[in-house]
């Protein structure tokens, strides 16, 4: 055998050889990057933990917090801020929830190859804008007419919850295979029925995902709700006809202030946005796994 034959036999084990030594420096830079966020996230959690952790107690849960101008000893706990927060956040939920998924099933089931990609276009773009611009939009669409209020503070919410619902559930409905389609339109059902009854059940998982990482994106929103739900009265009460206290907004006003309690208590209020927004996340990719596996005994 001749040397240039030796060496044309060469060239793939060469080849072969530098595409392994790519792919194992690939996979390296991979696992850094991912520790590079964890220890980031890591210090992250820490730090607020080191610095609100011993202002979590049970007045903190419990009793209300009365304002920027009431002298910081009155400033007991954020029980009012949970609550409103709780009623704005569930509010725009119920706002956008119903509305994501109607779009979703008429972007997926019905709509046209150009209308159906101008919709996506649209929903990224709005997935986009920043939520302060969601904030000045609501604040001259509702507040400039009938004031500051929780249900303007919800519909904002809302408005940048859309997307995100809106998106997760066209995605899971890709999901579902055509087949249960055509199985209950072959027995005469007609195509609403065949969607609402058949093919949205099986996205539920995927809903709740989408619904529950919207939640997690927006419970941590300050400027919206500056422009729409911010002046408060003292006291504890859950109308939304009236602005409600809410975290983000009482932790951007805990920090302007200089004592020490008060940047305590507002970094006590960040580790409970942070856990919630952790646990919200668990609880979505629990589902997500779950809907997965639905949809998978579904392609059987």
């Amino acid at each position: 055998m001749s040397a240039a034959d030796l060496s044309a036999l060469q060239r793939p084990n060469d080849r072969l050889r530098r595409r392994r030594v790519v792919n194992r420096l690939m996979v390296l830079l991979a696992w850094l990057a991912a520790a590079l966020a964890v220890f980031f996230l890591g210090v992250v959690v820490w730090s607020v933990a080191k610095r609100g952790a011993s202002a979590l107690s049970l007045d903190f849960f419990t009793k209300p917090y009365v304002g920027a101008f009431a002298g910081p000893r009155v400033h007991q706990g954020l029980a009012n801020a949970f609550v409103g927060t709780f009623v704005v956040v569930g509010l725009a939920t119920l706002m956008a929830l119903p509305f994501g998924i109607l779009i979703a099933i008429y972007v997926n089931e019905y709509a046209p190859r150009a209308i159906k990609s101008a919709v996506n276009l649209t929903l990224d773009v709005l997935a986009g804008v920043p939520a302060i611009v969601i904030g000045i939009f609501v604040y001259g669409l509702i507040v400039v007419a009938h004031g500051q209020s929780g249900y303007a503070g919800a519909f904002a919410l809302a408005v940048i919850m859309l997307p995100f619902v809106a998106r997760a559930t066209i995605e899971v409905l890709v999901l579902v295979p055509n087949s249960l389609r055509e199985a209950a339109l072959g027995v005469g059902a007609p195509r609403w029925r065949a969607t609402l009854g058949i093919v949205l059940p099986q996205t539920i998982g995927g809903v709740l995902t989408g619904a529950t990482l919207a939640v997690a994106r927006v419970a941590g929103e300050t400027a919206p709700l500056l422009f729409t739900c911010s002046l408060v009265q003292s006291g504890t009460h859950a109308n939304p006809s009236q602005p409600l206290r809410t975290v983000p907004v009482s932790i951007f006003e805990l920090v302007e202030q200089g004592d020490p309690t008060s940047n305590a208590m507002a970094w006590a209020a960040a580790l409970v946005l942070i856990l919630f927004i952790l646990f919200a996340s668990l609880g979505a990719r629990w589902l997500a796994t779950r809907s997965r596996r639905k949809l998978a005994r579904a392609f059987k």
